[in-house]
């Protein structure tokens, strides 16, 4: 979600702050603003709405300095107008804040019974003025932090600028990112590597309770009971050129067109093809010995999840719960010794699925991770690290990452399956070769871009469609509108398609677009009998099915989209190109922001 960057230099810094701001902009966003310190003044400028709106206010009014910080706001508490923005400042003190201050309004009660005026909405300000007030009393920096920090609580990355200390930025998290960065002579802050990549590839991660002193000449940092502690500078990795469009109109298009890619590039890390076999990572744990699995999740994730239930009880017998993750610990779930709690992220830092991750490592389980970000908190608090190698994705509405998680999942669904005898060597090698089939498959899928992009009009006029599926294609309905709705903003819903006549048909009439999935095979004819039902109805059908589907049941369809004929296993992961390209080229036909769809973040960082 929010984004931000500090930098700690030896020129003027605020087109590289508004620079690596947006490197930050797929987290989603809605103002912006930046603050430097210069001839001892605070100098702060700030926007609401697209960063093209604190450019201008910075060509209107400039803000010299060597040293700052920047923020790009996904709106909490109070509306994203000019006035919440970040960086919140006091006469001493400016701070940017990633996350939710949970106990902010107590915390306001006190400075105002106090005396002191805050001028925003947010619980943000509080922060800002409690640590001012320490500072005005005669306080350092540091011990200032030491007082201030345990009083908060919830999510936070904060960083912060001292009027009277210009040659310095604190920075601190509590459940939510932060980077250091290293420089020549120069040092940064960032929410991830991203933002940090032009300036330093030399960076560190703050872990739990981390807070840090930078300077030019380098970095203190300091655990939750303020020890002085060392943490691993490592290389990034990330690239500057990593965030470019090319010749594509929007990321997201980008990343649908990327993932025959990234997905072939992710089963390399997981399949041999020398002997067609599963090969994961070192595991430092018996899986033959996993009696239950448990998957958290989040969004897209949670629907990869969804997929993986079929694939983990059907190839390897383990029984499976799936939770969203921000209703999982609040329902107080049974987690029997010897389970194996899976979770599923892109970001690897999304709030409600970290904590449910400590949740269950606190109860014993063994922890496992399927995340786009290796070095998140997610992946270093992990037993079973499954890395996605899908690479950036800046649209915040997740496409390649999908794929890739489900590449991931199937590999480690039939790895345990054949730990646990449940699967032969030559069924191993049936499932490794179906899987390497599905970039070949993505890519054939993809061919049909022209079509979908012909028949969005379509859909473009709705105000609610339908999306229906059955088994492993169920999940892809519920992904489907789940696209629709991120970025067109049409009122979507997914149904198992058995489940039509047990309420969802009565929404049925003329104007309600109905999209089935539908590959050919076992469930085909029970879904062909759904889609009569909404056919009967006046429903207007759009089948998504291979060739020998759509000769049986195409007609009377108003659309189809015809996908390759291909293995039930890495259906999921084909189908997935469809209803991407449907809803982007939907998105496209109504002319919304498709990158930075309205009121969402890339990753969300608060409960």
């Amino acid at each position: 979600m929010c984004g931000i960057i500090g930098i700690v230099g030896n020129d003027m810094v605020a087109d590289r702050l508004v620079d690596g701001l947006k490197r930050m902009e797929y987290r989603g966003y809605d103002s912006s603003g930046i603050c430097v310190v210069h001839d001892g003044q605070l100098v702060r400028r700030r926007a609401e709405g697209k960063l093209a709106n604190l450019v201008d206010v910075l060509k209107a009014q400039p803000a010299d300095g060597s040293i700052g910080i920047a923020h790009t706001r996904w709106a909490t508490h109070g509306a994203p107008t000019a006035n919440n923005a970040h960086p919140h400042a006091t006469g001493e003190v400016a701070l940017v804040h990633n996350g939710i201050i949970e106990n902010f309004k107590s915390l306001r009660d006190e400075l105002t019974a106090a005396g002191r005026t805050l001028d925003s909405e947010t619980d943000t300000e509080v922060v800002a003025h409690l640590v001012s007030r320490e500072i005005e009393n005669g306080a350092s920096p540091e011990d200032t932090m030491k007082t201030v920090l345990p009083r908060l609580r919830g999510a936070f990355a904060l960083a912060i600028a001292f009027r009277q200390h210009p040659d310095m930025l604190i920075g601190a998290r509590l459940g939510s990112p932060l980077v250091i960065g290293y420089g020549e002579g120069e040092m940064y802050l960032g929410s991830d590597a991203l933002a940090l990549a032009p300036l330093t590839q030399r960076i560190s991660y703050l872990e739990e309770g981390d807070w840090v002193v930078v300077t030019k000449d380098g970095a203190r940092i300091y655990d939750a009971d303020n020890n002085a502690v060392e943490r691993d500078v490592v290389t990034s990795g990330a690239s500057a050129a990593a965030v470019e469009k090319g010749n594509y109109r929007h990321f997201m298009q980008k990343e649908i067109f990327e993932q025959p890619t990234v997905v072939a590039q992710t089963l390399g890390s997981y399949l041999r093809q020398a002997d067609n076999s599963v090969a994961l990572p070192q595991i430092d744990f018996d899986l033959s010995a996993i009696n239950r699995i448990t998957i958290v999740a989040c969004g897209t994730s949670y629907y990869a999840g969804m997929v993986a239930k079929y694939w983990f009880e059907q190839f390897a017998r383990v029984p499976v719960d799936i939770d969203v993750a921000s209703e999982f610990r609040y329902r107080e779930p049974v987690l029997e010794d010897g389970g194996l709690s899976l979770f599923i992220s892109q970001s690897g830092e999304t709030a409600d699925t970290l904590a449910a991750l400590r949740h269950c490592k606190e109860a014993g389980q063994t922890i496992g991770v399927v995340v786009n970000v290796p070095t998140s908190s997610m992946a270093r608090e992990a037993d079973l690290l499954l890395p996605t190698h899908a690479g950036p994705e800046i649209g915040v509405a997740s496409t390649k990452a999908f794929t890739c998680q489900l590449a991931v999942l199937a590999a480690l669904a039939a790895h345990m399956a054949v730990k646990k005898g449940r699967m032969s060597r030559e069924e191993e090698q049936e499932v490794v070769r179906h899987l390497l089939e599905a970039p070949a498959c993505l890519n054939s899928a993809l061919d049909h871009d022209d079509d979908i992009a012909s028949m969005a009009h379509l859909i473009a006029p709705a105000r609610d469609v339908l999306y229906l599926g059955r088994g492993p294609d169920y999940p892809l309905a519920l992904e489907g509108a789940l696209k629709l709705k991120e970025i067109s903003y049409i009122h979507a819903e997914g149904y198992a398609s058995g489940e039509m006549k047990h309420g969802p048909i009565a929404l049925i009439d003329e104007d309600v677009p109905v999209i089935v999935l539908a590959p050919s095979g076992p469930l085909f004819e029970k879904t062909v009998s759904n889609m009569q039902e909404v056919r009967a109805r006046g429903g207007k059908v759009v089948l998504i099915s291979d060739e020998e589907g759509l000769e049986e049941a195409g007609e009377d369809c108003i659309a189809t989209i015809q996908m390759p004929k291909v293995h039930p296993l890495i259906a999921p992961l084909v189908y997935a190109v469809p209803v991407q390209l449907l809803a982007y080229h939907v998105a496209c036909v109504k002319g919304t922001d498709v990158d930075q769809p309205r009121n969402l973040a890339k990753s969300v960082t608060v409960e």
